[in-house]
């Protein structure tokens, strides 16, 4: 059923041109479709929190996207994040790191965010399209001992998205409480479908909702 497709659906905008007016749209058809959460940048939190009130969940991204920037920073824009009425974080790891084999650096970096998000659901994006499956599976072991609550395979800001092959990856190779978030490249109801049948228990997207209003804008014709 499409409609649970959509319950696992992070409902996102994160190019660099988004407007409070795109961002407001977003919101009301998440709400419409209800989806899991909006994926929103940093600097619409504040507005979309007091825009949807308790009606949705409001995710937004750390370190994003490319994760190089120091702990501080990242514990910084988290607490901001939180304040201005953030429910999940989704944070981006420092990728060079992990290439040069620094995992408890890594896994240091990932629990100091755990503890500042406390109750607040954290997603670890590791970039997978940069890693090779050695390094992917290094990061499932460094996720599941963080106490992090996802691991994520994409920003959807670099050379490609999510694929099947990594979601059953992540599944064999993570601890039972991890859950996993496909994100990128999401385009189709099948596509989703099989991602959560592979694993996923969220999708990162924006196409989804496109699709279900594209149907009822057509059956109305």
């Amino acid at each position: 059923m499409k409609e649970n497709i959509l319950h696992k659906v992070d409902h996102t905008l994160l190019n660099q041109t988004a407007t409070w007016e795109e961002i407001k749209e977003l919101c009301e058809d998440a709400i419409k479709y209800q989806t899991a959460s909006v994926c929103i940048p940093p600097l619409y939190v504040s507005q979309a929190r007091k825009y949807v009130g308790d009606r949705m969940k409001i995710c937004t991204v750390i370190g994003f996207p490319n994760g190089y920037m120091t702990t501080e920073t990242k514990k910084f824009e988290i607490k901001d994040a939180l304040k201005n009425g953030a429910d999940e974080i989704d944070m981006v790891i420092p990728i060079g790191k992990l290439k040069s084999k620094k995992d408890t650096d890594i896994l240091e970096e990932i629990r100091t965010l755990k503890d500042i998000c406390q109750n607040h659901i954290l997603k670890v994006i590791i970039e997978t399209c940069l890693l090779t499956k050695e390094e992917k599976i290094r990061m499932c072991e460094i996720v599941t001992e963080s106490g992090a609550d996802f691991i994520k395979t994409s920003t959807g800001f670099s050379e490609a998205g999510a694929v099947f092959e990594d979601i059953a990856l992540f599944r064999e190779h993570i601890g039972n409480r991890v859950k996993i978030k496909a994100a990128g490249g999401i385009a189709s109801f099948e596509d989703a479908e099989r991602f959560v049948e592979l694993g996923a228990s969220r999708l990162g997207t924006s196409r989804l909702v496109k699709i279900m209003k594209d149907l009822e804008n057509k059956s109305r014709r």
